[in-house]
């Protein structure tokens, strides 16, 4: 039997779709749907059922992907590693928001550099692009708080990010505490706030999960929006209102009293950062290094 036809099959059987196969593969979509057809051809018998959108294994599939896919992955480590050893580098290319990026992964993978890799970052913000991205083979590796589910891509939960609702000292004395526990959101009024995007993605999830209410859309709207955490929490410090940060960012800040926490939950709202690759790609060696760094680092963040 054909590996090359067992490989698309594999990458098929992973992606759930023939045309986020054929990106993976650097193929077309009809050169898989061939392939797929002269496997079945072989095997007299249908591998998959074709779906709305994408596809599902049929029993045999399953089956046949079960025994194949291990074998595979094997003869792709192989290749892989006698590819390192030829060429004494390997690149390896992160995606993920800009902030977690610049301030947690990178620094955490930079000794890989002194290990003959290179490194290639793509700082982004949405999740669905670069997940995309990472299912087309332009990224190795991603970090993201979306948490995907089967399909091409194998998930570790790499880390949890406490949110901090905070102010600079000016704003925060305004706030009255008492209030803020017994009115929630309403203590709030009239401070001006800072956010990532127009939505409020940040301040709703904090509303929702400490005030159990989501923010009124016509009484609460960002005063300066800034599409980076970083310059969120500058902001914050020049005194621009109040913003929901996460606490490994604005932790210093914190300590040497420049802003102020306005609200401390007995339980703090977190967010849950994942440690995604293509299914199969975490056996490959320059992968296995990158993610277990990743993990070990994690555990102090």
């Amino acid at each position: 039997m054909d590996l090359a036809l067992l490989r698309t099959f594999v990458t098929v059987h992973r992606a759930g779709s023939f045309t986020r196969a054929a990106a993976l593969l650097g193929l077309s979509q009809p050169a898989v749907t061939s392939q797929i057809r002269t496997l079945e051809r072989q095997l007299g018998r249908p591998l998959f059922h074709r779906r709305a959108r994408g596809v599902t294994p049929t029993a045999v599939g399953d089956e046949l992907a079960h025994k194949a896919a291990p074998h595979l992955d094997a003869l792709l480590r192989i290749t892989e590693a006698e590819r390192e050893d030829a060429a004494g580098l390997r690149s390896l290319h992160v995606a993920g928001p800009p902030e977690f990026l610049s301030l947690r992964v990178l620094p955490a993978l930079a000794p890989l550099v002194g290990q003959g890799h290179t490194l290639r970052a793509t700082l982004q913000s949405d999740a669905a692009s670069v997940l995309d991205g990472l299912a087309a083979g332009h990224h190795d590796l991603v970090v993201t708080t979306a948490h995907p589910r089967g399909g091409p891509f194998t998930a570790t939960a790499l880390c949890d990010e406490e949110h901090v609702l905070v102010a600079a000292p000016y704003w925060a004395a305004l706030v009255d505490t008492d209030r803020l526990r017994d009115d929630g959101p309403a203590a709030l009024e009239g401070i001006p706030l800072v956010e990532v995007h127009e939505t409020l993605p940040l301040v709703t999830r904090y509303w929702s999960a400490v005030f159990d209410t989501l923010p009124d859309a016509r009484s609460l709207a960002a005063t300066v929006v800034a599409p980076d955490l970083r310059a969120v929490l500058e902001c914050v410090l020049a005194g621009a209102g109040l913003a929901v940060l996460p606490r490994y960012l604005c932790q210093e800040a914190l300590d040497s009293g420049r802003i102020t926490a306005v609200a401390e939950p007995a339980v703090p709202p977190l967010r849950t950062w994942f440690l995604v690759l293509r299914t199969g790609s975490p056996s490959l060696a320059h992968l296995a290094r990158a993610r277990e760094r990743l993990l070990d680092a994690a555990v102090h963040w």
